[in-house]
């Protein structure tokens, strides 16, 4: 009986095993470099999101006001686009576009323009609250994947993004105090999105002070959430699941033990049927619902990293097949043919299969 146990376990490790990625090709990944090379210079259609204090600002162009990170449409796409280009080089350093990836990354680390993105926060009324905290977010992404690649280039990079990184930890810091409820939305605001990607990068850093500030925000948010009502989801123009991102923020602070607890606490049957069933994308020429491929990728990412901190293997397992599931079913759907996708889902592709 022991010796069937066991191959029995090891069965269901291998089939585990069989069924926990989605590999990143070479193929795949000069596929989805090229989105981001196409548009990171590209300066319109935009969406700048920037508050006027007079006329005269009013009357800049995108790249005037963001000299780096003007194109894809919006400021936080062009920074994970630049976080997609710098982790396949990495990944994939003779990749056949490399010399394209390091010209467009060369053209933009330079200090002079990280100086300049960086006082924007600073130099206008609504700067202090642009691309918070979702912009910010993946600019720390952005600034750990560079910090852990152990290239001259790269930590070249990684010195010219230096006064936009610093001043970027520094309003988060400011914030977090103040900050008495988190946001629960299915897109940018998301409070939970920000703190995971942040806690990753504090400890990065060895940021022990921004990370215990993390820490105990998460669990004052979170700590004591049940049966979240999952169910209602998605909304009809999400990228993310707000129920998964809370999950997937807090397998990174709690112990495998208690985290386990608490996620039976937080999500009943329900609920999981619901987020693990693939969301309909009725028109991805529509800017709003296509965002609903981008919720594929994240809601697998979330399951992924959920699965590999539970203690039920049963349920980690579903909740793989469930990743593995959205991720192959949202990739064909990724095409130059709308830019309302191409400017930004590659991104979240990548990170899915990461």
């Amino acid at each position: 009986m022991r010796k069937l146990k066991i191959f029995s376990t090891a069965l269901f490790f291998l089939i585990f095993l069989q069924i926990s990625a989605i590999e990143l090709t070479r193929e795949r990944a000069l596929s989805l470099s090229r989105m981001p090379l196409s548009c990171i210079s590209q300066e319109w259609p935009n969406k700048t999101s920037h508050m006027s204090d007079s006329a005269d600002d009013h009357r800049l162009l995108p790249s005037e006001i963001h000299p780096v990170f003007f194109g894809c449409l919006d400021w936080h796409s062009s920074v994970h686009g630049h976080w997609l280009l710098v982790k396949i080089l990495k990944q994939f350093p003779d990749i056949e576009n490399r010399d394209s990836i390091v010209n467009m990354l060369n053209h933009s680390f330079r200090t002079e323009k990280m100086i300049e993105e960086a006082a924007y926060f600073s130099q206008y009324t609504g700067g202090k609250t642009f691309e918070r905290t979702y912009g910010w977010a993946w600019l720390l992404k952005l600034d750990e994947e560079l910090l852990l690649w152990n290239d001259p280039q790269a930590r070249e990079w990684h010195k010219t993004l230096q006064p936009l990184t610093k001043t970027i930890v520094k309003l988060w810091k400011d914030f977090l105090p103040k900050q008495t409820y988190p946001n629960r939305t299915g897109v940018h605001p998301n409070t939970a999105f920000g703190l995971a990607f942040a806690i990753d990068y504090a400890r990065a850093v060895d940021d022990k002070e921004f990370e215990n500030l993390i820490i105990q925000k998460s669990m004052d948010f979170y700590a004591d959430n049940q049966n979240v009502p999952a169910y209602f989801e998605p909304d009809g123009s999400d990228f993310f699941s707000p129920s998964l991102l809370v999950a997937d923020l807090m397998r990174r602070i709690m112990t495998k033990d208690d985290f386990s607890k608490w996620f039976d606490r937080y999500l009943e049957k329900r609920s999981l049927d619901r987020i693990m069933t693939l969301a309909e994308v009725s028109d991805r020429t529509d800017y709003q619902i296509v965002h609903l491929d981008g919720l594929a990728f994240s809601r697998a990412w979330c399951m992924k990293g959920i699965a590999s901190h539970l203690k039920n293997k049963r349920k980690a397992q579903l909740l793989q097949q469930a990743a593995n599931h959205f991720i192959e079913s949202a990739l064909p759907h990724i095409s130059h043919d709308n830019y309302g996708g191409s400017h930004w889902l590659a991104s979240f592709a990548l990170y899915a299969m990461q």
